[in-house]
């Protein structure tokens, strides 16, 4: 079963390009929404609840957006980017969708994880060889991480611009370039997790893109805007996620030739990849599922499929359930170097100020 109705009637709803009459319907509940917010927020800015500072600089790489916005491959390249200038990194991310995650339990992320313990994301970010921890109190997490890592003197956390609990040296906000924000409007009448001024208190906007044209983005927050463009390696076969052989490689268009191709996407944006596959020029019957949807073999079956695509996220949690007519599409992230400046001069400055107590 893919996406439910419901599920996609809420997704048209958010990003439609103005509000709907539906939207307008569910208003009231984002009056209230928004006041749970600001309140909860204010708490924290005004010290009534504490936040945690962890003796390192932390970045925290998040969205105000229900749905993909690039995140993952972002975090990559940032990590990434920042070793090759001389820090030594560490990730911590909640672990959405996995069962580490929802036992409120913390625990250390590898390549070889369980993906079912500790989430999609997590395992694909740790593929990346970061030292990484997950669990639903970021704070937990980045001291567990330090603890078995004292070497690590930067971490980013994925995803936690809400996570207040977790005190942050720089904040990064993504956002799809296609989508942007919708109707403007918060849960449940539009996609924003909080208020559209959140955004004027972020260090950074991100904005992500399929190819190299990036929609313009019109910040009224004074805050500077950067692009993400995401690029698409060769297609690699599921079930042998390592090989290096010739032959477990397709070129990007070589399903653009092939018959019976049926493309599975249980991600934030699933429009984003099946559109990937057009711009290939490949013609494949579409099932989009709810963001971390946990495939069974019975989503597999597909009698009818020659070939099944999907993206790399979705291909972790199918390694172990895949046949040979299933393959996946590696994306890569990118850093602008005006942000990789920025955020290297706020952590030079961070250490300083260390230095100088």
């Amino acid at each position: 079963m893919g996406l439910s109705p419901l599920s996609q009637a809420l997704l048209n709803l958010w990003y439609a390009p103005r509000p709907t009459w539906l939207a307008w319907l569910l208003w009231p509940w984002s009056l209230l929404f928004r006041a749970l917010a600001s309140v909860r927020a204010a708490l924290y800015r005004n010290g009534l609840l504490r936040s945690v500072t962890l003796p390192v600089p932390v970045i925290v790489v998040g969205n105000i957006t229900v749905g993909g916005t690039g995140k993952t491959p972002f975090v990559i390249a940032l990590a990434q980017a920042l070793a090759e200038r001389g820090f030594r990194l560490g990730i911590i991310s909640r672990g959405y969708g996995g069962e580490a995650s929802a036992r409120g339990d913390v625990v250390g992320v590898n390549a070889d994880s369980d993906v079912r313990e500790v989430g999609d994301e997590a395992a694909l970010i740790a593929r990346a060889g970061w030292p990484m921890a997950v669990g639903r109190d970021r704070v937990a997490a980045g001291k567990a991480l330090l603890a078995a890592h004292p070497e690590i003197d930067v971490l980013i956390s994925d995803d936690g611009l809400q996570h207040y609990r977790l005190a942050r040296t720089m904040e990064i906000a993504l956002l799809d370039g296609e989508r942007q924000l919708g109707n403007r409007l918060l849960l449940p009448a539009g996609p924003l997790r909080e208020p559209l001024s959140r955004l004027a208190r972020v260090n950074a906007i991100v904005l992500t893109a399929m190819g190299d044209v990036v929609p313009e983005f019109h910040s009224d927050f004074g805050v500077p805007v950067f692009r993400q463009t995401l690029r698409a390696e060769a297609w690699r076969r599921v079930a042998k996620p390592d090989a290096q052989h010739l032959d477990e490689k397709h070129e990007l268009d070589f399903f653009a030739q092939e018959e019976g191709v049926h493309a599975l996407a249980g991600i934030g944006h699933p429009e984003r990849f099946f559109a990937t596959l057009q711009r290939f020029g490949i013609c494949a019957q579409t099932q989009a599922f709810a963001d971390h949807h946990r495939f069974t073999a019975a989503d597999l079956a597909l009698p009818q499929a020659r070939w099944i695509l999907m993206t790399e996220k979705d291909a972790i949690k199918c390694a172990t359930i895949a046949d040979a007519r299933c393959w996946y599409l590696p994306i890569v992230g990118s850093i602008e170097p005006a942000l990789l400046r920025l955020v290297e001069e706020m952590l030079r400055e961070k250490a300083k100020e260390k230095t100088d107590e």
